[in-house]
């Protein structure tokens, strides 16, 4: 009984941390103007050098375009987004993560 109670009191406690992770893609969604430019305005790519965005897996996008902003990512068109994710907050990456990831 006493390991239940520890294991509901643990998930309740970790509960905010969680909502804290996912991103606010309503506001993904604002920042994510610029994206279009190579991406899409649905988040789907223009042109085939540039990937499509729309239905990624958040954690993907995020970890993605953390990769790009400490420049440990490379290949591709990735010096195109050195600078792009430069600009980016943690917030701004996981509010863009949360956005493109909701797109069906």
């Amino acid at each position: 009984m006493l390991k239940k109670y520890y294991l509901a009191l643990a998930v309740v406690l970790s509960l905010p941390m969680m909502a804290n992770a996912a991103g606010d893609a309503a506001a993904g969604k604002a920042k994510a103007a610029i994206c279009a430019a190579c991406h899409g305005a649905d988040g789907v790519s223009i042109a085939p050098m540039y990937p499509n965005l729309k239905g990624q897996k958040a954690a993907y996008i995020e970890s993605s375009l953390k990769a790009f902003k400490d420049k440990t990512r490379t290949g591709g068109q990735a010096v195109q987004m050195y600078g792009m994710a430069a600009m980016l907050s943690d917030d701004d990456i996981k509010n863009l993560a949360a956005y493109y990831s909701s797109l069906k």
